[in-house]
């Protein structure tokens, strides 16, 4: 029996057990995340005004207290999680197990789908515009002028950054370390408070202490998640009325989230070697074939050229862009908020990451998370901003009015419309879109329930809650409008003030496991 089929029977038999019981729930975190979320909700529902008031200054606070912390904490977990894969701790083989769970194709498509997310469609088609048509201070102070060539190519480097190494790095490179050794191999709980135990001890592993460190973390993704959920909403809604003039309604949205509620709920349900591979080997082989028409039939010679010099100055700037501090408030709505999102997924995409990665060595995990993912997304980048940015530079207006207020549905689909066949390719980008958003559901929907049950094989019962819990969130947000949507940006930033904290001692104890490890396997 091979091991990928001895992990799908394993799977079969935990899920049997664990329908037939609803015990093991850890309920002081339970209560304390959901309670959280649904106080937010409700309270955003009572009194707007009040809530956006109460997160904003919250936000502030956030970024000027923690905003150049972030930045060192992503670059540091970057280049230590390079020089232990670099390194003889490379070879060192993690999740106690001597062959994968899952094949290289699955391992790297799940990966992928699942941190890129809906930003990744969102994102992708509207921030290089956005820098395109308003140069970041950076490249600004170095008379980078609107609407040129070298605009686009700052504009593309900037969104590099945002989504490139740095973002990638603290979603698993040290984190999936630490979680490997003390999970499979000590027997830890998979929670977030296993990655304190190094630093606290048992102090941190019972008690109200580890209870509230595992809630801030849940609560942080759950925001972080239902961003992407509830934007779902709103673009598949934008969508159907530009394409087929169905009315962009709530009622519309409502069912555009309905149907996401259960296919991402199915597909947790079902369990990582089931629904979830599914999910994902279908996003890669869609967003695969879109990137080659596009790069076929659309502007060919800038979306390399975009690529190339992009990158390239990504690269030459990556330290200078990466420490920039000059314009703060720039920096609080553009690199402090992305450095928020994705460290506020952080704690959970590392316990789904070591979830999938059993049986390979730290150098394939950090190799592809750190560096070959990112690469992949700055080319994908390219491909739906840059053809965007090419049609603009063509045709000034074509992009950017459609584009005016910030209309991220509306840059997408004025972008897919361009382009030959653009009818049946807009679609294919709404199909892309939610299932990126349903993949980003289901693994996340699963990590926060391994989070309620401390293993990786959580009962269906609590999967099925959190899935349901994240689409009625995004719901109710998107019925009070943009300012609902707005406060909850606002709000995942500030849930990742604690996250943070949680993720700092990985800058050490990581290179200390991995040393550890590499000593008794006799590297």
């Amino acid at each position: 029996m091979t091991t990928t089929t001895q992990a799908a029977t394993a799977d079969r038999e935990m899920d049997s057990h664990n329908r037939s019981m609803l015990a093991g729930v850890d309920l002081p975190v339970f209560f304390i995340s959901g309670g959280a979320l649904i106080l937010f909700a409700v309270l955003a529902m009572y009194d707007l005004e009040l809530v956006s008031g109460g997160v904003n200054a919250a936000f502030a606070f956030s970024t000027q207290l923690f905003g150049a912390y972030w930045q060192m904490l992503l670059l540091c977990t970057f280049f230590i999680g390079l020089a232990l894969a670099i390194g003889r701790t490379g070879r060192v083989v993690m999740g106690g197990l001597t062959a994968p769970v899952i094949s290289t194709f699955q391992w790297t498509s799940i990966i992928m789908c699942t941190l890129l997310a809906g930003g990744g469609v969102f994102w992708a088609a509207a921030e290089p515009m956005a820098h395109f048509l308003s140069p970041p201070p950076h490249f600004a102070a170095q008379g980078t002028e609107t609407s040129t060539a070298q605009a686009a190519y700052h504009a593309l480097a900037q969104s590099f950054m945002h989504w490139g190494f740095l973002a990638w790095a603290i979603l698993g490179s040290l984190t999936g370390i630490i979680f490997m050794h003390l999970h499979y191999e000590k027997g830890l709980p998979l929670k977030p408070r296993t990655l304190l135990y190094p630093v606290f001890g048992e102090r941190v592993m019972k008690g109200p202490f580890g209870a509230i460190v595992d809630a801030c973390c849940v609560l942080a993704v759950v925001a972080g998640t239902v961003g992407p959920i509830g934007f779902l909403g709103l673009q598949v809604s934008f969508g159907l009325e530009f394409l087929f003039g169905i009315p962009d309604t709530y009622a519309t949205q409502v069912c555009v989230l309905i149907g996401l509620i259960l296919v991402y709920t199915l597909s947790a349900v079902s369990g990582v070697t089931r629904g979830i591979q599914l999910l994902s080997r279908t996003n890669v082989i869609l967003a695969v074939a879109l990137m080659a028409f596009i790069l076929l039939a659309g502007p060919t010679g800038f979306i390399i050229d975009g690529f190339m010099q992009g990158f390239g100055i990504y690269l030459s700037e990556f330290i200078p862009m990466a420490t920039f501090r000059a314009d703060t408030a720039w920096l609080d709505w553009w690199t402090v908020f992305f450095w928020g999102w994705f460290l506020g997924y952080g704690p959970l995409m590392a316990m789904f990451v070591a979830r999938i990665s059993r049986g390979r060595t730290i150098r394939q995990m950090v190799l592809l998370i750190s560096v070959v993912a990112p690469v992949i997304t700055c080319f994908w980048f390219t491909i739906v901003g840059g053809t965007g940015i090419s049609f603009e530079l063509a045709n000034p207006g074509v992009i950017s009015e459609p584009f005016s207020g910030f209309n991220l549905p509306a840059a997408l689909m004025a972008t897919t419309s361009e382009l030959p066949l653009g009818s049946i390719v807009s679609v294919l980008f709404l199909i892309l879109t939610v299932i990126f958003v349903a993949t980003t559901g289901d693994s996340m929907t699963y990590a926060v329930s391994m989070v309620m049950t401390g293993t990786d094989h959580p009962q269906t019962s609590v999967r099925v809650f959190w899935g349901i819990m994240m689409g009625v969130t995004a719901a109710i947000l998107i019925s009070i409008g943009s300012g609902g949507i707005s406060a909850l940006q606002s709000f995942i930033v500030v849930t990742a003030v604690p996250v943070s904290l949680v993720l700092l001692p990985s800058l050490w104890v990581a290179p200390r496991i991995a040393r550890q490890m590499a000593r008794e396997q006799g590297l």
